[in-house]
């Protein structure tokens, strides 16, 4: 067969050479993802200025301070973002088990009572 030159058959001084790549550089190893990134910026440190005092904080605390305070000085839509962000905290934390008031443990005994009671009826009755 010819050693023709086409589609899919470019000239011999063109190929690649054995094993050398076609992309030597490649995808970096590694490449930092957009959550990666976020992380990582929100985890900087900023100088902020409370109550004339200077604070080193972190940009997400910086974040929610001013979300807080805007929400409280009456900014709408600082407060409907603030709900959203609460709501789906809450969603996102597993429940825990209230602990029973006296009026439910008292329910619950009383149940048991009648339940031991006809527990020892029936035994009674079967032995006779």
């Amino acid at each position: 067969m010819a050693d023709g030159v086409g589609y899919g058959r470019p000239p011999k001084a063109s190929r690649w050479k054995k094993g050398q790549s076609g992309n030597p550089s490649g995808r970096p190893k590694g490449a930092p993802s957009l959550m990666g990134d976020l992380a990582s910026e929100l985890g900087e440190v900023v100088q902020l200025t409370e109550g004339g005092r200077g604070k080193r904080v972190s940009k997400q605390r910086a974040v929610l301070k001013s979300l807080v305070n805007k929400a409280s000085k009456g900014d709408t839509r600082a407060a409907g973002i603030l709900i959203s962000f609460l709501a789906r905290m809450i969603e996102a934390t597993p429940d825990k088990p209230a602990l029973p008031s006296a009026r439910d443990r008292e329910i619950v005994e009383k149940y048991l009572e009648r339940r031991l009671k006809a527990r020892m009826a029936l035994e009674q009755e079967g032995e006779q």
